[in-house]
């Protein structure tokens, strides 16, 4: 018999320089000298789509399974696979790998629908729901170092209305992207260490819970609840040491407790660090401070991690507003956000988690809700980081099961857990404990209000936010979701108010037509359209007594649907992430004097031309910019106009600037063709401030298709050599100055070679990938070892006057960590995301009468709740 081992490949962690791209795992960032040990659990695992008898077992074949690397959507989709095109059943995941510890956990971050989980063929555990954590103790199966292990999962992304959302997907405004879709972590742990919130299940405890007292700009009490477990046979004497550092590292506070453990049980040490001139955390300084926590015996660490932490008061006054760090803070302009990615569905890996965050950063965003469930805790770091608030929503979505209260039990199972994951985050600012646009009863709604108190029983503590026409939220919830005006009414509540969705106005909800819902591929004028409508929305947001405090826009990421053919179209990003108008215009709503939190962050003064300068544009030509003033000048200032940027009387919004007429396609053409001096066909647009030109856009008409270009859309985060992160690589079709020829119609084959591979190919539209608004995206993922990778881009069909090709050459950076799988498997290249095997979706088909029943039902349900009104 063939002799199996595992491969744990151990790197050093990351220097200081690179501190900030290590991944927090189970709530810790891994620091030096910690005790537990943490191999990355995603490669080599074997997959099949569909059901298979026996799967469970060790002697189970397995051989013929595809082999990949999670995070893992069960099948590569199409960039628009909305209505139930994609997959939903069950799927097999399973691992061999020899256990490289004395004992050790399996941490999955999060697996879509229902799970069932089996080491070495016994069942270790079932889960139900699809958002949050699930933990296998691998010790209790009698797995220890050197022992062959084999661990096999049954997923199910199926409807099922047990746990929540519950709902079924052919009526749902989102999908259940099927498979393992966020990371797996071995963990091994000492017989004394520190607990996991989730799993020692304990109200307000668990694990590290960092809460504060007394925060002001002079001083800050910051508390430290840490709860450690003893498996030993006797009973153990402990020092648990927390070090804060700042942001450059340096220790800026110490406290020490020494603690007895008894054998079998868990115990906390309640510790307090006073600081003094804190620099406190707010979304325009995302100061961070991190503390370091060491369970000690004698001079042997047991285990130890890092919480990242940031120091912030807040206070919702009713009448008088929101405040932060004792100010009143500007209005919220946010966003929505659902998880899904083109092709991979909610596959995504940790660094486009953290480019996701950058890029709502980037538009001026300040608040996200995470619609309708929980991200993965890489989004909820990078929010923390990057300084974006956080409205955390409980899994659900117009659906209340009235028939089996395992419904209801589970739903507040899930509020508990997502506090008990999230509490600790400086981000997160309000709980939404409740079912999005969902009819339930008023004891369910106080239950779940008292949850966030009785989960986080401590001054500033996130408050809960729900609708104000759901039971019980408007005579007893912190926060109440409403609309602009509803602060002017006399029946007003006492509450602050805040938008939790707007934008939206379709002509019916069967339809589902809406100025704000624009396809990038659709050009130039619905995307002005949009960007326009979505600017008129954005307005109202700033319109206040004091009492409405702002509101998330619906959405800003372009994402698949259950209950209709067409994608959400209504995105200020497409699918992979590329930008339309609508980006720009709310870009230009954030403070021309905001300060850079990374190196790709936009931050600063903008003007931005929304004209493509073509045949088919319109006369006015619109600008979006954050100065005081936009001076437009063409034809090499043949003619120049200067107009004001209309603000809001809070001073934070900023109109589109419209140069009425100022675009005439046959004044151009006499510049071209009669005077041969096409090169004078330009507008350039500078934004003033204080009298000066602070910054400029010059925009040319494109002239004939006549090359590709290639860039690489990594928001300055390099692609990590861990077999599961994945850049974009956008193919431009331009002309020969390098102005992007946005009609034109072309087919681009990729070749990728190096240590990268191609996400999809023809079965998914991936490759070749037609061209839209003059631009093909493609997905490059890493290999696990780091290298070069060239890409190569063609038109598939090529001729004298085709565009020329292009080709770019990027680099991944080493992983640092450790990984475990089976070393016999070839992973240089196998880590792909193919649907092979198994059996192909069978979604359920209706009528045209049922389609408009169901389509009826969620119409009233958003009439319900002020959706569209």
């Amino acid at each position: 018999m063939r002799r199996v081992y595992s491969l744990c490949v151990l790197f050093m962690l990351a220097i200081a320089a690179i501190a900030q791209d290590k991944v927090s795992v189970a709530g810790l960032f891994p620091v030096e000298d910690q005790g537990r040990q943490i191999w990355n659990f995603n490669p080599g695992w074997r997959f099949y789509k569909g059901d298979a008898a026996g799967a469970e077992r060790v002697d189970f074949d397995d051989s013929a399974w595809q082999v990949v690397a999670t995070p893992h959507c069960v099948e590569l989709e199409p960039a628009e696979c909305s209505g139930g095109r994609n997959y939903q059943g069950v799927a097999w995941y399973r691992k061999s790998f020899t256990m490289p510890a004395n004992s050790g956990e399996l941490h999955f971050e999060a697996v879509m629908g229902k799970q069932k989980i089996w080491v070495n063929g016994q069942l270790a555990t079932e889960h139900y729901g699809g958002y949050l954590p699930i933990t296998v103790d691998l010790g209790k199966f009698g797995v220890k170092k050197g022992d062959k292990c084999l661990v096999a999962v049954m997923t199910d992304n199926s409807n099922d209305n047990t746990y929540p959302p519950g709902k079924p997907q052919y009526t749902l405004d989102f999908q259940y992207h099927g498979g393992i879709y966020r990371d797996v972590w071995l963990i091994s742990k000492n017989d004394v260490f520190i607990t996991d919130p989730i799993v020692e299940n304990k109200q307000a405890g668990g694990g590290v819970f960092v809460h504060y007292e007394n925060i002001s700009e002079k001083s800050a009490d910051v508390l430290i609840d840490i709860d450690v477990r003893n498996i030993a046979a006797s009973k153990k004497r402990v020092v648990v040491d927390n070090i804060l550092l700042d942001k450059e590292g340096r220790q800026v506070g110490h406290s020490t407790e020494k603690l007895v453990v008894e054998a079998g049980s868990s115990t906390v040490s309640r510790q307090r660090i006073r600081l003094t001139n804190p620099r406190l955390w707010s979304p325009e300084t995302p100061y961070l401070y991190s503390i370091v926590t060491r369970v000690k015996e004698g001079k042997t660490t047991l285990d130890a991690g890092e919480t990242r932490i940031g120091i912030r008061s807040f206070e919702f006054r009713g009448k008088d507003g929101f405040w932060l760090n004792g100010h009143k803070y500007r209005q919220f302009v946010g966003a929505n956000r659902h998880q899904d990615f083109a092709y991979v569905g909610n596959a995504m890996p940790n660094g486009q988690q953290w480019r996701d965050v950058l890029r709502l950063k980037n538009a001026g965003f300040n608040i996200i809700r995470t619609a309708h469930y929980p991200q993965d805790p890489s989004f909820m770091d990078a929010c923390d980081e990057l300084g974006i608030f956080i409205i955390v929503a409980t899994p659900g979505w117009q659906y209340w099961n009235k028939k089996e209260t395992i419904f209801e039990d589970r739903v507040l199972q899930n509020t508990r857990e997502i506090i008990r994951r999230d509490r600790n985050h400086p981000s997160v600012l309000m709980w939404e404990p409740i079912l999005n646009e969902t009819r339930f009863p008023l004891d369910f709604s106080l239950k779940s209000l008292q949850i966030t108190k009785d989960e986080y029983p401590y001054p500033y503590r996130p408050v809960a936010a729900a609708d104000e026409h759901s039971a019980g939220v408007r005579e007893n919830y912190d926060v109440v979701y409403g609309w602009p005006g509803d602060d002017e009414k006399a029946d007003k509540p006492s509450q602050c108010i805040f938008t939790r969705e707007f934008g939206e106005y379709v002509d019916d909800w069967y339809a589902h037509n809406n100025l704000n819902r624009a396809s990038r591929s659709w050009g130039e004028r619905p995307q002005l359209t949009q960007a326009l409508s979505l600017s008129s929305t954005t307005e109202q947001m700033h319109r206040t007594t004091g009492q409405f405090i702002g509101g998330a826009q619906w959405h800003p990421f372009d994402h698949q649907r259950g209950y209709h053919p067409d994608p959400y179209w209504g995105g200020d990003y497409d699918a992979f992430r590329q930008t339309k108008y609508a980006f720009y215009m709310f870009a230009s709503q954030r403070d021309a004097d905001a300060i850079k939190v990374a190196e790709a962050d936009q931050a600063g003064p903008m003007v931005y031309i929304a004209h493509e300068m073509t045949q088919f544009s319109d006369s006015d030509v619109v600008v979006f910019s954050n100065c005081d003033s936009v001076k437009l000048t063409m034809y090499d200032g043949a003619k120049s106009w200067t107009l004001p940027v209309r603000h809001s009387a809070d001073g934070e919004y900023n109109a589109p600037v419209v140069f009425k007429g100022a675009w005439n396609f046959w004044e151009a053409r006499d510049y071209s063709y009669t005077k041969k001096s096409w090169q004078t066909v330009n507008i350039l647009a500078e934004g003033i401030r204080d009298g000066k030109v602070v910054c400029q856009m010059r925009r040319m008409p494109s002239r004939r298709s006549t090359k590709l270009r290639l860039y690489l859309d990594d928001m300055s985060k390099p692609l990590v050599a861990d077999g599961s992160d994945f850049v974009v690589v956008v193919a431009e079709v331009t002309d020969d100055n390098g102005n992007v020829r946005r009609l034109a119609k072309e087919d681009i084959v990729f070749t990728v070679d190096g240590e990268g591979t191609i996400i999809g190919d023809r079965d998914n539209g991936a490759n070749p990938r037609a061209v839209e608004w003059g631009s093909a995206p493609l997905l490059v993922r890493s290999t696990m070892r780091a290298g070069k990778i060239h890409i190569h881009a063609e038109v598939l069909h090529p001729g004298t006057h085709a565009p020329t090709p292009a080709d770019i050459e990027i680099e991944s950076v080493p992983y640092q960590g450790s990984f475990c799988y089976d070393n016999t498997l070839n992973l240089s290249k196998s880590v792909g995301n193919t649907s092979q095997g198994g059996n192909t979706s069978n979604p359920q088909q209706l009528s045209e009468d049922q389609r408009k029943k169901l389509l009826q039902e969620v119409e009233q349900q958003q009439a319900d709740f002020g959706i569209g009104n």
